[in-house]
């Protein structure tokens, strides 16, 4: 089971957003805890928290992998699971019936700069750093 530190956690609800069994809960800039009943132990809220304030806690003792779960905790995760996924879709489906929130979920491949952009942006970045060098010299 998944356990958050209340004292690292910072509120930035990407573990909330990896969590395929909604069974962490909590809000922006807020701290965040972790239903225990609901957490599969599946670790993927542990690599996306940006402050390393979750760890893992053996509760099933010296049972593992499918030992370590009865049916009805498999079925309900499997529940929780689908539900999470239908309301993901949901969601998606809901931004997609306006053509300007559309444009917010599509991928879009990055757009080669010119020579002539590329060119400009280093004397812009060049100028600046000339000019916070004056400005040093001068105090």
């Amino acid at each position: 089971m998944a356990s958050i530190d209340e004292a690292w956690c910072i509120g930035c609800t990407l573990c909330i957003k990896a969590c395929p069994v909604d069974a962490i809960i909590g809000s922006n800039k807020m701290m965040h805890t972790v239903i225990e009943r609901d957490c599969t132990g599946c670790e993927l809220c542990i690599p996306v928290c940006p402050v390393d304030c979750i760890r893992l806690e053996n509760v099933t003792g010296g049972r593992t992998g499918w030992s370590a779960w009865s049916t009805e905790q498999a079925d309900a995760a499997r529940r929780r699971y689908d539900f999470h996924s239908y309301k993901r879709q949901y969601n998606l489906d809901e931004a997609a019936k306006t053509p300007e929130n559309l444009e917010n979920f599509r991928l879009k491949p990055p757009q080669p700069a010119s020579e002539a952009a590329l060119a400009e942006r280093k004397r812009t970045v060049i100028e600046a750093a000339l000019a916070r060098a004056r400005a040093q010299r001068q105090v």
